[in-house]
């Protein structure tokens, strides 16, 4: 390979020196930290009472189930040491939704929307976490829409029904598909089992959500077992009992 000229180095580097400039300012932007909000003790009590909201609520319908108001107002009294607005607003929130939770006849608008606020409380950056602020107003927001007048006030669509039937069979699908490749997918199968229940939690159909959660939790312990006979069956009667149920849907 020829030498390249000295004169046209030169000029190489002459034309690069305003972007080498510019690049060399910005660099210790780039490696400053993002300053804390909050203290970093008050945030980890934060995210460890977000933790535990999240196992009461898992488990509400067993051991967590007297748990669960508990932990919102242990969340709720964190909120009041940080004196941010999101903070307080989303406490407040979700004490009022707690209360609500005492009343017999609960609303599965309530329910959704207590499990997606507590889904994304999970985050482990906490209250650090560059996209608390909105994601706090946005739950708040819902979260108070249920306590309006009117709000307990809900009918069903049956459009918005057929649509959730069309695409959980299609999910069911490709459950069967994964359970009769050769070898058994379990990963396919877990991953459309999650698809499912979160589809079912989106359009409040409960029942399915906790079927499909539940088969998707057993691929961790039956997914490299799927060519024995017992645990195929049980997996098929799980499709089973999930068909029959999102069949039920429009009925």
């Amino acid at each position: 390979m020829a030498d390249i000229p000295e004169k046209e180095l030169e000029e190489s580097r002459a034309a690069l020196a305003p972007t080498m400039a510019a690049i060399a300012s910005i660099l210790p932007l780039l490696a400053k930290p993002r300053p804390l909000r909050f203290d970093s003790a008050l945030n980890q009590r934060w995210i460890e009472a977000c933790k535990a909201l999240a196992a009461a609520w898992a488990n509400r319908f067993g051991t967590g189930a007297e748990r669960v108001r508990p932990a919102i107002f242990g969340l709720y009294s964190i909120a009041v040491e940080t004196a941010d607005v999101d903070c307080l607003r989303l406490g407040e929130a979700l004490a009022s939704a707690a209360d609500q939770l005492e009343d017999a006849t609960q609303s599965p608008r309530l329910i959704a929307a207590i499990a997606a606020c507590i889904e994304s409380l999970t985050d482990r950056e906490g209250l650090e976490h560059p996209a608390f602020p909105e994601r706090a107003s946005h739950f708040a927001q819902r979260l108070e829409s249920m306590a309006a007048p009117g709000a307990a006030i809900y009918q069903r669509s049956a459009i918005l029904d057929s649509l959730f039937v069309s695409e959980a069979n299609e999910l069911l699908e490709r459950m069967r598909d994964a359970l009769e490749r050769l070898p058994p997918d379990a990963y396919a199968l877990k991953l459309a089992a999650t698809e499912l229940a979160l589809a079912a939690e989106n359009a409040e159909m409960f029942g399915v959500m906790h079927l499909a959660r539940q088969l998707a939790e057993s691929m961790n312990s039956r997914g490299k077992d799927l060519d024995d006979e017992q645990i195929r069956k049980a997996v098929q009667e799980s499709l089973q009992q999930l068909a029959a149920t999102i069949a039920a849907v429009n009925r």
